[in-house]
């Protein structure tokens, strides 16, 4: 492998190369995934209760729940910045989230929602646990 210095580089392709792409927004590309669902995720394996993630539930809609526990009707939703004034904690976005869950319920679903907190604390993945066995 030859190596160049900087200055062989910038006379190649020039101080900004036009080859580089450009930065897209997480919400075009791919969502940033957040502390809580890394931890749910690791939790959830580590349980055996099978999911996947970033589940496309409705026909028409772009909408997608953060979980979707398979074999089971049941959407994971954790929901971020709710301290921080976050969207789901802001009118438009709050309307937003009541539109999406009250979709999937319609569409037999059920919807369990927690925060980032109850994730961490272990509450999330012991009343997914309990309703999963539950359902048997």
């Amino acid at each position: 492998m030859t190596s160049i210095s900087l200055a062989e580089y910038k006379s190649l392709y020039g101080s900004k190369s036009k080859n580089l792409i450009k930065s897209k927004s997480p919400r075009r590309d791919k969502q940033i995934e957040s502390m809580g669902e890394s931890i749910l995720a690791l939790q959830l394996k580590a349980h055996r209760i099978e999911f996947e993630r970033e589940f496309k539930f409705h026909p028409k809609r772009k909408w997608r729940a953060d979980f979707h526990l398979i074999g089971k009707k049941i959407l994971i939703e954790v929901e971020g910045g709710i301290w921080s004034g976050g969207r789901h904690t802001r009118g438009k976005g709050y309307i937003g989230d009541m539109e999406k869950y009250n979709a999937a319920t319609m569409m037999g679903y059920q919807v369990i929602r927690f925060s980032t907190e109850q994730v961490k604390s272990g509450s999330a993945i012991e009343q997914i646990e309990k309703m999963v066995g539950d359902l048997g």
